[in-house]
């Protein structure tokens, strides 16, 4: 018996990963997160499976269901949206689960910032812009944030920021990154990629607020900022250049 903690990815089924797919499709009990993960995707699972939304749940509650699915020598499948190494909470799942003693792995999944990107239709690193990109979030009642993990260190940088978590405290976002990367500096917003209502807001970082506003989100966004996300793309990578020799293409002669 294993729990299997599965990156369900942004929200359209066929998104999921094969491996994840496949777990899922084997485990007699299913925890999804159904706040975050779309119910299409529990078309994959048994037909005759356990299926429990977890978003009521406390953290005992989940705990326990995985307790009575090892008592049976029962596989799970925890469903988690995107990628579960980023915000996904799986930490003290797993903190708990190796003090019972009870086996697990995780599969990872496509995370939102990538998801959001391929919508857009942009390339997150880009040669002589921008070659880093932060995942990140702001504080909130539910969480600090670690000393030195401050927004304004990061906007220091100049790197594209994926903010995830933050759409509600949009104001507060601005305020950080605006003395940073200007008010004409892009950016996007992106809500519930891969889902049937998904919707992708483009701007900058002087009229988003509004955009976002006039649109009604309040949550399940990720904000997206950057000099990559606007403008024609010039500088091009040196990976394809005719003069650029490798192992795999060498210079010609030689």
């Amino acid at each position: 018996m294993s729990v299997h903690f599965i990156g369900a990815g942004p929200g359209a089924p066929d998104l999921i990963t094969l491996r994840g797919m496949r777990l899922l499709a084997r485990s007699p009990v299913c925890l999804y997160a159904g706040s975050l993960v779309p119910k299409a995707i529990l078309e994959f699972a048994p037909a005759d499976a356990r299926i429990v939304d977890t978003a009521p749940l406390t953290l005992e509650e989940i705990i326990e269901e995985m307790i009575a699915a090892d008592r049976r020598n029962l596989d799970v499948a925890r469903l988690h949206s995107g990628d579960p190494s980023l915000y996904g909470a799986i930490g003290e799942q797993m903190g708990r689960l190796s003090v019972l003693g009870i086996a697990f792995d995780v599969t990872p999944g496509v995370p939102s910032f990538a998801a959001a990107a391929a919508a857009l239709g942009r390339e997150l690193t880009l040669p002589e812009i921008a070659q880093s990109v932060v995942l990140t979030r702001i504080r909130t009642r539910s969480s600090p944030m670690p000393k030195g993990e401050e927004l304004e260190r990061f906007a220091a940088s100049g790197a594209t920021l994926a903010i995830h978590l933050s759409i509600a405290a949009l104001a507060r976002v601005l305020r950080s990154l605006l003395p940073f990367y200007g008010r004409d500096c892009p950016a996007a917003v992106a809500y519930k990629v891969g889902w049937p209502e998904e919707l992708l807001i483009r701007g900058t970082l002087g009229d988003i607020r509004e955009k976002v506003k006039a649109a009604g989100i309040t949550r399940s966004a990720l904000i997206l900022v950057g000099r990559v996300l606007g403008g024609e793309i010039k500088a091009e990578s040196r990976l394809y250049a005719p003069q650029h020799h490798h192992l795999l293409r060498p210079r010609k002669g030689s």
